[in-house]
């Protein structure tokens, strides 16, 4: 349900650092995921895309690029309270999530904001967390020069990214290279990877979508969006 803060999967309390805790709800008892509303009061929603254009990007299968989700935590022994704005970067190879907003609220409503408070938010720490246990980070590394690192060690070009991947059962890293390929079309803005993935490999769709569904399945992914096959 969408009134559980975790029920995408984007935050989980083991994300977060000892001390911090992840409430269940949104504040107020909300039965539903705040994140669209907050955008607007705040003027964060994203003015250059139009309502055709937002429907057609929720409708695909990118990740979320228009809206960011806004996620509630607050601070065990303090009662700091916590907005964090969480956005999926679709053009980093691999993908990554990073917090795009902070709002920071004091327990004791007109209390001072110092740097230092500001400084000890761990942002850093949840942000890797987070990303660690989406994608494994048994991610491949972009080296100096265009390269990328495999967990093999074998070195491939990003220009190489969008050549067929070849056999499962013979080709090293290979989804590894099934996440990096998805990726780096869902930021060319395909709005079907798994049938361009099916189409420059040579295969059926379903192939295609079954390499996509087992590179989640090791994290080497993000989750998809419900409902949809890619």
């Amino acid at each position: 349900m969408t009134g559980d803060q975790t029920y995408d999967g984007l935050l989980v309390q083991d994300d977060l650092p000892a001390g911090w805790h992840l409430p269940n709800r949104f504040p107020g008892e909300r039965a539903d995921d705040a994140s669209g509303e907050i955008d607007a009061l705040l003027g964060y929603d994203d003015q250059t895309v139009d309502e055709e254009q937002r429907q057609a990007r929720m409708g695909s299968e990118q990740n979320e690029t228009v809206d960011g989700r806004w996620r509630y935590i607050e601070h065990t022994a303090t009662a700091t309270r916590v907005y964090l704005r969480l956005q999926r970067q679709l053009f980093g190879v691999p993908e990554e999530v990073r917090i795009t907003g902070v709002v920071y609220l004091p327990w004791r409503p007109g209390d001072p904001i110092t740097s230092q408070l500001l400084r000890e938010l761990p942002t850093a720490r949840i942000e890797a967390a987070i990303n660690q246990r989406l994608f494994a980070m048994k991610r491949a590394t972009t080296l100096t020069g265009g390269k990328i690192e495999l967990p093999s060690g074998r070195k491939i070009a990003e220009r190489d990214l969008l050549k067929p991947l070849g056999d499962p059962k013979q080709t090293p890293d290979f989804y590894e290279l099934v996440a990096l390929q998805h990726g780096r079309l869902t930021a060319n803005g395909d709005a079907n990877p798994s049938a361009t993935m099916a189409e420059l490999s040579g295969v059926a769709l379903s192939t295609a979508q079954g390499w996509v569904a087992k590179a989640r399945a090791r994290g080497l992914l993000p989750p998809g969006r419900r409902g949809r096959a890619g």
